[in-house]
């Protein structure tokens, strides 16, 4: 139960770096996947369990800020002004 609770703060730090107004879902979606899965107690299964979780957190971040980075380098610009002053 502990390693669970540790991998679900894990998460939800990750889910912080988003912005504001994905946190809420993202959060949402974590806290119903480890309820869904807490009947788990085989070993193996719940690294699996965990590792998955840490996976998609990260990429749903890196696509994120990857996402973040492209709007703020591309050109549409708005008026000009350089968005990442």
């Amino acid at each position: 139960m502990e390693r669970a609770a540790r991998a679900y703060r894990a998460v939800l730090r990750l889910v912080r770096r988003l912005p504001a107004e994905t946190r809420p879902y993202y959060s949402k979606y974590a806290r119903e996947n480890f309820v869904n899965y807490r009947e788990v107690d085989d070993s193996t299964s719940l690294d699996e369990l965990f590792r998955r979780a840490y996976t998609h957190t990260t990429w749903v971040l890196n696509k994120v800020e990857g996402d973040l980075q492209q709007l703020m380098s591309s050109s549409s610009c708005l008026a000009g002004v350089c968005c990442y002053a």
